[in-house]
C-alpha cells in the first residue's frame, strides 16, 4: 500500500472562493472570515478546567506530534503522521476510543467518487458547495468546504485500503442534490473507527493513550508576542470520567498531572460540546438543562474544555451559537440509538413524515436537518406534552435493506402494521386525510415530481402501497455543534488578535467552526474530519522539531 503523499491546495494557504460565494468572505483573508463568522470575545467563558501553563522545568514525555482525540479526525491525523515517519501519539480522555465517531451513523459524502461514476451520478465541487451553503444558510467558510470536496474524492479508497468496508451502493441524504453518500457495512461510524484504530495501533505500531485528559496548553513564554509557539500540553493521566455527572464532568480533577512536549506540533481533534450544559447554555439558554434532562445523540464525553483552552490561547471563535438538532432520532430510545440509522436510510427517503393531528405531511422529508428539525419542533409542541410525528414506509426493497430495521423492530422503535387503518387507529390519526395524503404522495412519486414539498424523487423511490407498513416516531435531539475555533486551509488555528496562525497548533473536525455554517448537511462531517485530519498531519510534519 502506498503512503499518503498527495500534494494539497492547502499547502499553499487559502483557496480562491470567489466563484462559489460571490465575495461573501473576502478572498484569502483570515480577517474576512473572523468578521463573517466570529463571536464576540466577551461571550467566551472565563472559567473552566482548561488553561495555559508555563514551560515546565522538565517534560514528562516528548513526541513529534501530539493528536488530541481518537475520532475520525484524530485517527486520520495520526495515521498520516505515522505513515510519514513521525513519532506521534493520540491522547484520548475517555476509557474507550472513538468518541462521537464510533456511534456516528457511518455516512460519508464523497464528490466525484468511483461509486458515483459507476451509478451514473453527475456531481461536482460546485454542486456540493452550493448544497452545503444552502443548508448552512450561507454562513459556511467556502475555502474549507471546497477543500473537503476537492480532497475527499479518494476517501472511500483511502479508508478501504486501511480496513474500512463500504456498501456497494449510494445513499441519497436530505439536503443533497444528488446521491453521493456511502454507508459502512454495519451502518455505524464504528465501521470506520475500529479498522482505522487497528491499522494505526497494529500495522503502524502507533501510540494511543486512553484516560488522558488535556487540561491546558504549554506556551513559549520567552517570546514577547501574543502569537508565541505552543510547545505542548498539560494532561491528567489515569483520568476517570464521571458518567454520573450532569454538568459535562466540568469539575472532575481525577488523575495525576503531567506535561507532554510536541516537538513539531499539536493537532486538536476533540469534537464538539453537545454534552456540555454550560457551553450549550451560554449560546442558547434553552439548551442549558443538565444532561440527564436534555437528550443528545452524543457520547457523554462530548464536552468543550479543550475548545475553551484554544480560546484562552487566542484562537478565533466561530459560529458557537449554531447548535444542530438531528431530526431523525426516536423518543422511544436514548441517544443516537438504532432508529436514527433506519430513519436516515429508509424512513425519510422511502417514506413520508406525518403530523398525527392532521394526518398530513408538513415538510420535505429530504430537506436539510435544520429545516426538518424546526418543522418537527412546531408539530411536537409543548415538550411537557409532546405529540411526536412519525414516518411511514412500506415493504419496498429499500426499506427492507435498512441495516438496523430488525433491531428497531425488536426494540419497538419501529412498529409494523398490516394496514393503513391499523396505523391510524394506533396513533389516533384522522383516517380519511391520512389515506388521502398517502394517495397524493403516491401520485407525485408516479409523476416523478413532489408538488407538495419538493422532495427529490429518484428512480429508487416507489409509492407507499405494499403492506406491511413500517412506522417510526421521531424527535430532534441535540447532535452537532457547528461552532468552534477558526482554521485556515492548512489546518492551522488562527489567532483572534493577530489574525495569523498560532505556531505549532492545528485543529480538525467538530472542534473547528466554519465549514458547516448554521447547520451541517448529513454525511459531511466524516469527510470534513478525515480530510482535515490528513491535511493537519501533512503540514505539521513539515514543522521543524
Amino acid at each position: 500500500m502506498k503512503k499518503d503523499k498527495t500534494t494539497s491546495p492547502a499547502d499553499s494557504g487559502i483557496l480562491d472562493t470567489a466563484t462559489t460565494r460571490r465575495e461573501f468572505l473576502k478572498k484569502g483573508t483570515a480577517a474576512g472570515a473572523v468578521a463573517a463568522g466570529g463571536m464576540a470575545m466577551a461571550l467566551i467563558p472565563g472559567k473552566g478546567n482548561a488553561r495555559t501553563f508555563p514551560v515546565p522545568p522538565k517534560w514528562d514525555k516528548e513526541y513529534d506530534i501530539i493528536v488530541i482525540g481518537s475520532g475520525f479526525a484524530g485517527l486520520a491525523a495520526a495515521i498520516t503522521a505515522k505513515e510519514a515517519g513521525e513519532d506521534a501519539i493520540i491522547l484520548e480522555k475517555m476509557p474507550a476510543v472513538g468518541g462521537n465517531s464510533i456511534i456516528n451513523g457511518g455516512l460519508l459524502a464523497s464528490v466525484n467518487s468511483k461509486l458515483q461514476e459507476k451509478e451514473g451520478v453527475k456531481d461536482s465541487v460546485e454542486i456540493y458547495v452550493n448544497d452545503l451553503l444552502k443548508a448552512g444558510r450561507g454562513l459556511n467558510h467556502v475555502e474549507l468546504i471546497k477543500m473537503v470536496a476537492m480532497e475527499g474524492s479518494d476517501l472511500p479508497e483511502w479508508t478501504a485500503e486501511r480496513g474500512v468496508q463500504w456498501n456497494p451502493k449510494l445513499e441519497h441524504l436530505g439536503g443533497h442534490s444528488v446521491p453521493r453518500t456511502l454507508l459502512t457495512t454495519n451502518s455505524s461510524g464504528s465501521g470506520i473507527v475500529k479498522p482505522l484504530t487497528d491499522y494505526y495501533t497494529g500495522k503502524l505500531g502507533g501510540k494511543l493513550q486512553k484516560k488522558t485528559k488535556v487540561i491546558g496548553f504549554v506556551r513559549d513564554a520567552s517570546e514577547a508576542t501574543p502569537n508565541s509557539r505552543v510547545l505542548g500540553v498539560a494532561v491528567l493521566e489515569n483520568y476517570a470520567f464521571d458518567y454520573k455527572s450532569t454538568d459535562g464532568d466540568r469539575n472532575n480533577k481525577s488523575g495525576s498531572r503531567k506535561f507532554y512536549r510536541a516537538r513539531k506540533g499539536i493537532v486538536v481533534a476533540t469534537g464538539g460540546f453537545s454534552q456540555d450544559p454550560f457551553l450549550r447554555g451560554i449560546q442558547e439558554p434553552s439548551l442549558a438543562k443538565p444532561t440527564d434532562q436534555l437528550d443528545s445523540t452524543n457520547h457523554p464525553g462530548a464536552t468543550g474544555e479543550v475548545l475553551e483552552g484554544l480560546f484562552k490561547l487566542g484562537g478565533a471563535p466561530i459560529h458557537l451559537s449554531w447548535i444542530q438538532s438531528g431530526p431523525w432520532a426516536s423518543p422511544n430510545e436514548k441517544g443516537f440509538g438504532v432508529g436514527s440509522s433506519y430513519q436516515i436510510a429508509a424512513g425519510f427517503r422511502f417514506g413520508i413524515m406525518i403530523d398525527k393531528a392532521t394526518g398530513r405531511r408538513f415538510v420535505n422529508e429530504l430537506a436539510d436537518r435544520k429545516t426538518r428539525a424546526d418543522a418537527m419542533f412546531k408539530v411536537i409542541g409543548d415538550p411537557k406534552k409532546p405529540v411526536y410525528p412519525f414516518t411511514i414506509a412500506d415493504s419496498d426493497e429499500g426499506v427492507l435493506a435498512a441495516q438496523t430495521l430488525q433491531k428497531c423492530l425488536e426494540r419497538k422503535v419501529v412498529l409494523k402494521f398490516d394496514t393503513i387503518e391499523a396505523v391510524a387507529k394506533h396513533f389516533g390519526v384522522p383516517l380519511e386525510p391520512f389515506k388521502a395524503q398517502i394517495k397524493e404522495y403516491n401520485d407525485y412519486v408516479k409523476a416523478g415530481q413532489d408538488k407538495q414539498f419538493g422532495k427529490p424523487i429518484d428512480k429508487f423511490i416507489k409509492p407507499i402501497e405494499k403492506a406491511p407498513f413500517y412506522v417510526m416516531e421521531g424527535v430532534p435531539k441535540t447532535h452537532h455543534t457547528m461552532g468552534g475555533v477558526m482554521i485556515n486551509t492548512k489546518g492551522q488555528v488562527i489567532d483572534m488578535e493577530t489574525q495569523e496562525p498560532i505556531p505549532g497548533l492545528y485543529a480538525a473536525g467538530e472542534v473547528v467552526g466554519g465549514p458547516h455554517g448554521a447547520s451541517r448537511l448529513g454525511s459531511c462531517a466524516i469527510p470534513d474530519c478525515l480530510v482535515f485530519g490528513r491535511i493537519c498531519a501533512r503540514n505539521v510534519a513539515k514543522e521543524k522539531a
